[in-house]
């Protein structure tokens, strides 16, 4: 009986964290939990910020990311690419001098660039597991403060076997999945979608966010939770679509893929923007889904 009673448990605990992203429980549910929705009257509206800001921010982090390790990676680039890249670097340089010591990990250079760093540790609330936390610094209303990273799937993709058990498979207002595991099927997909789609020296995705140490330090979307009864959202998700103009040299850092080679058009992401100011050591919390009338 003892046996019994703690399979229950177990099942009822992974129940309670996979049943936001079951539609059929969304639909019964919203009347009872409007705290935790958002209401648009349309697509187009479900943007807190413009996705110029969002493009400009994702170029200026990605930029500074491949600045500090330029020694290593101008040896991959093209000489038009490099040469631009080499300009910024010894202005970076130049402007570094006298400082004791280099700006060298993704945290320290997300700081540096956007004036914060984020992390994952354990969640502040009860039995929700790990958590996303502003460790230094702090992020105005309006910034972005995460991606949420994984296999991007379209509508009509098979994504059953990996979506059992799996609490991360973010529902986009369209229909279209991105499953943001990291272990797993999910993990092996993703690591072989991104290897299918290398383009010579070039990496189209990044595959870091799949370990303890992701090179993108916004990649961690995946990991807030979801506000609770006396805990208001302070982030909101919000879907970008990365254009086919976006510097080849900066996809390596784009924690999202394709499930399928053929489809053509923008790559699907999603990321977080600050609903309001957002101090050092607070939890980043968030809205799973968001209604469209």
């Amino acid at each position: 009986m003892a046996g019994q009673t703690g399979t229950l448990r177990a099942l009822l605990t992974r129940w309670k964290s996979y049943r936001y992203r079951f539609v059929p429980w969304i639909a019964l549910n919203l009347a009872r939990k409007r705290r935790t929705t958002r209401h648009v009257s349309k697509d187009s509206q479900d943007k807190i910020i413009s996705d110029t800001v969002v493009l400009d921010t994702l170029l200026k982090i990605f930029q500074a990311l491949i600045i500090s390790n330029f020694r290593d990676e101008s040896v991959l680039l093209p000489e038009a690419i490099r040469a631009r890249y080499e300009a910024l670097y010894t202005i970076q340089q130049t402007i570094g001098k006298g400082l004791e010591q280099s700006i060298c990990t993704p945290g320290e250079i997300l700081f540096s660039t956007l004036g914060f760093s984020i992390n994952r540790s354990p969640s502040s609330l009860i039995s929700a597991g790990m958590g996303v936390f502003v460790s230094k610094g702090y992020v105005p209303k309006g910034a972005v403060v995460a991606m949420y990273p994984g296999t991007v799937y379209q509508k009509h993709e098979p994504i059953f076997f990996q979506s059992i058990g799996n609490p991360f498979v973010f529902r986009c207002i369209d229909g279209i999945l991105i499953d943001g595991n990291d272990k797993g099927i999910s993990k092996a997909v993703y690591r072989s979608c991104s290897r299918r789609d290398q383009l010579g020296p070039f990496k189209m995705s990044d595959v870091t966010w799949l370990t303890s140490c992701p090179q993108n330090p916004l990649a961690v979307g995946q990991y807030v939770n979801n506000c609770s009864t006396d805990r208001a959202a302070n982030v909101c998700y919000q879907e970008f679509d990365v254009l086919e103009n976006f510097p080849l040299e900066l996809r390596r850092y784009l924690p999202n893929i394709n499930y399928s080679n053929d489809i053509e058009g923008p790559l699907r992401c999603v990321v977080l923007v600050a609903l309001r100011d957002i101090k050092e050591g607070q939890e980043l919390l968030s809205n799973y889904y968001t209604v469209v009338h």
